[in-house]
């Protein structure tokens, strides 16, 4: 293997190994606490302009399956149509695989699609110090080949990139029509829509949704800053208007609060893992869910008909929103999972009896 350096713009370097494609890139460094579901996340558009760093030591070992699709057009084991996150960073790589459905090494998917990973890295160390300084720009350079182009990633509108370009039906003619804003959704997602029996209409992120008729509005995830996507947040408050049903997840969440009239804020160094334990709001019930965002909602900045709906119980961030009186509510987290726990996927129950 080649050798790859890691460097972060405090001008820290970490040294390592390139196990996928060497090709030189830059953009924004998070970590991942996940113990696995790597094929997942590498294919969660919410990562796009990220270079994503896994906690787990071992990375590799499982495989990846077979990159298929259903005849609907989604995955059939991933999140999406190809690798969203720019690379990989892990400790130890294990080329050796054993699983039921390993189709193929890690490494040759990611040379595959052009995508570089690099082991050999401290990354606990790595770890330490974003939480400590807060997520930072970085770029991997491999030996032999040029320099990394310049990071950037604020400002940057990566909603544009990852959405979708047309409007796409899903299980037509059923009885409840959902419009889902496609700001970068993860395909479980939407599985998750159709095993609950409605017909799912995808609409690019930019698209007037207001135009078809419709029982309920889901807001998916997505990358970046929600900021850039002011389109989006006026339909919504066109769609509000009329009081019919709405649900968001993760993006999802901030552009229901600034449709509502809230703001939004950064975080130091995000939410990405398998183990946030989150709080429903008035009660004692709480759960272990899937997260990745690097943006919250400021709860205090929420108009006095809406409330919390969910709160992390580490830092004490907003989780998720929901209005008095109407049937409008959302969560920062991922309740559909894929990979992670699967103990709020009720909420998709609970937004489809709302339509």
């Amino acid at each position: 293997m080649k050798k790859a350096i890691l460097k972060l713009s405090d001008g820290t370097t970490f040294e390592g190994f390139s196990f996928g494609a060497d090709v030189p890139v830059s953009g924004e460094v998070v970590f991942n606490t996940a113990m696995m579901g790597y094929p997942e996340s590498l294919t969660d558009p919410s990562y796009a302009g990220q270079l994503m760093a896994l906690t787990y030591p071992l990375v590799g070992n499982y495989g990846v399956p077979e990159f298929s699709f259903r005849p609907d057009g989604l995955a059939t084991f991933m999140e999406s149509d190809r690798i969203y996150a720019r690379a990989i960073i892990c400790s130890e790589y294990s080329g050796e695989y054993s699983h039921w459905n390993a189709h193929e090494a890690l490494a040759d998917w990611l040379k595959r699609e052009g995508v570089p990973g690099i082991t050999g890295i401290d990354t606990r160390a790595l770890t330490m110090l974003l939480r400590e300084q807060g997520v930072m720009l970085g770029a991997i350079e491999i030996e032999g080949c040029e320099p990394a182009p310049t990071a950037q990633y604020e400002g940057v509108n990566f909603v544009e990139q990852v959405s979708c370009k047309e409007v796409i039906h899903y299980n037509e003619g059923a009885p409840k029509k959902v419009i889902l804003v496609d700001c970068g959704v993860k395909h479980n997602i939407i599985r998750c829509l159709l095993r609950r029996g409605v017909e799912v209409i995808r609409v690019p992120w930019d698209y007037n949704f207001n135009t078809i008729k419709a029982d309920g509005l889901f807001l998916s995830n997505g990358p970046g800053d929600p900021d850039t996507c002011s389109p989006t947040v006026n339909f919504i408050a066109t769609w509000l208007k009329e009081g019919k049903t709405v649900f968001g997840i993760c993006m999802g969440n901030q552009l229901l609060a600034k449709a509502a009239g809230a703001t939004i804020y950064k975080l130091p160094y995000g939410h990405r893992s398998h183990n946030q334990p989150v709080r429903m709001v008035g009660t004692d019930r709480c759960f272990i869910t899937s997260q990745n965002h690097g943006y919250a909602v400021d709860a205090a900045t929420l108009p006095k008909d809406w409330e919390q709906l969910f709160v992390n119980m580490n830092d004490g961030s907003n989780e998720g929103i929901r209005h008095l009186t109407k049937p409008w509510f959302s969560a920062q987290f991922h309740p559909e999972a894929c990979s992670g726990p699967v103990d709020t996927e009720f909420l998709f129950d609970d937004f489809v009896k709302l339509l």
